[in-house]
């Protein structure tokens, strides 16, 4: 077997765990074997090993041992569109790792009236002691002011390597083209991945205040103020001043085969320009927001839910590697109360989809059980890429030796179905109530310390660490 340097074998400060004979499957490799885990790290991987007195043994016969899986977009905490998302941290944190993520990257994103240094310290606040799982910050760029370069310099010194910008809700989270350019010229400088939500602020804009002016006021009418041509426009926009300025780029929640053209003919001519789809454009479609009597209020996302037909050339693209990761955009606004405010005027409705507790098991379902998505790739899109593109790899993401014990014990033969009265997130609906579901996480870990078994939360609820990052690693 292989065994960890001496610099890993320390003391033990927590208790060891082993785990036997399962399937180890990693973004490049499957092997059957044993993982051996003490001081919060992987520390010997092969076949027969055995535990020493004390060790906590767990036997994964029949079932995967995957890499804690990472997801690269969620919003714990977001005041947004007059409410606040109503998971916390706790509630957030533990929903993830009942579904296997077990490492969160969240959007900071003040609003442009708000103080960026303000927003760093109040989100940090939140989080702080909060969290059973571990975490790390995109840090939202609002606005381009005399203060901003300063601030953003000094927030990613303190390990916050990546950026988030929004080309849409114009006026209030949404840059112009200078505070664009500028951001991006910043982040060459400091070597740092900027995010994007990619669609038209000015174009959508007028589609609302058409589709309103002619009495189209409810969910349904969402996605048409926000069709696929207005994300492709602005994907190729947000790759434009990519390949101007020489940043490196990552466009979230990419939904429809047009917006994946352009960023696939960025990507061509050498553009660095990474891709991230989310669950809900990959399993849901637009019909869902055409539910009559305000129901489709409960799918309003931006960028939209789209036409069924965009699910295939998605799908394909990630089985193929040209789609990078797959996140969530979790966005947890209760219908009752949250939702409802937009009735009679779909602009209203709080944007968003709770998902971050269902993400891997439908991705493992409709991808691996019942798709063309292999294991490797699935582990690849649903944890290494994250890592790998944010500055994590290889402490998470992988199954190796010196490797944070981020764990997550699978079990193929789970059958299930999702359901709002079983979930652990604080929202009053689910997005994907009825679901089938091919698996679960039998068993998840964090830093070597189980905090999930059978469906159920048994950790730490404040084990999780702020993730601090070097850039360009």
């Amino acid at each position: 077997p292989y065994r960890a340097p001496a610099h890993y074998r320390h003391e033990r400060t927590n208790v060891s765990l082993l785990i036997k004979n399962g399937e180890i499957v990693t973004a490049a490799s499957r092997m059957r074997g044993d993982i051996f885990c003490e001081d919060e790290t992987i520390t010997a991987i092969g076949q027969g090993l055995t535990a020493p007195a004390g060790a906590e043994v767990i036997d994964a016969s029949g079932k995967y041992v995957f890499p804690g899986f990472i997801d690269p977009h969620v919003h714990i905490h977001l005041p947004f569109m007059g409410t606040v998302t109503k998971d916390t941290h706790g509630t957030g944190s533990r929903a993830a790792l009942v579904g296997g993520t077990t490492t969160y990257i969240e959007m900071l994103a003040p609003a442009r009236q708000e103080d960026l240094m303000q927003g760093w310290r109040h989100w940090n606040e939140l989080a702080a002691g909060n969290s059973a799982c571990d975490y790390t910050f995109h840090i939202g760029v609002s606005k381009f002011d005399a203060t901003t370069e300063a601030q953003l310099r000094e927030i990613v010194q303190q390990g916050m390597t990546s950026f988030k910008v929004f080309l849409s809700y114009k006026g209030f989270f949404g840059v112009n083209d200078e505070e664009l350019f500028r951001t991006l010229t910043l982040a060459k400088e400091l070597g740092v991945r900027v995010t994007a939500h990619c669609e038209n602020d000015e174009l959508v804009a007028q589609l609302q205040a058409q589709l309103l002016a002619a009495g189209k006021t409810g969910p349904e009418w969402h996605e048409p103020s926000r069709p696929e041509r207005v994300e492709a426009d602005g994907t190729g926009h947000f790759a434009t001043f990519l390949e101007i300025t020489g940043a490196k780029g990552y466009v979230v929640h990419l939904s429809c085969e047009p917006a994946l053209e352009a960023a696939l003919a960025a990507k061509a001519r050498g553009v660095d320009l990474a891709i991230e789809c989310v669950v809900p454009h990959l399993v849901l479609d637009k019909t869902y927001a055409e539910r009559p009597d305000f129901q489709g209020a409960k799918w309003v996302m931006s960028p939209p839910l789209r036409d069924k037909r965009n699910q295939k050339p998605l799908w394909d693209a990630l089985a193929a590697g040209l789609i990078d990761t797959v996140a969530t955009d979790h966005a947890p606004f209760d219908f009752a109360g949250q939702k409802e405010m937009g009735r009679g005027d779909f602009t209203k409705i709080p944007n968003g989809i709770p998902t971050i507790e269902d993400r891997v098991n439908l991705l493992y379902t409709y991808g691996v059980s019942r798709g063309s998505l292999s294991l490797e790739r699935f582990v690849s899109a649903a944890s290494t890429r994250a890592a790998q593109l944010f500055d994590l790899y290889p402490r998470k993401g992988t199954i190796a030796v010196g490797s944070d014990a981020d764990l997550v014990v699978y079990d193929p033969g789970y059958r299930g179905r999702i359901s709002a009265s079983t979930h652990s997130m604080n929202v009053d609906y689910s997005g994907f109530e009825g679901v089938e579901i091919d698996g679960r996480p039998s068993v998840v870990t964090v830093r070597g310390q189980v905090a999930v078994r059978d469906g159920k939360f048994v950790g730490d609820p404040g084990r999780g660490k702020l993730l601090r990052r070097t850039a360009g690693r």
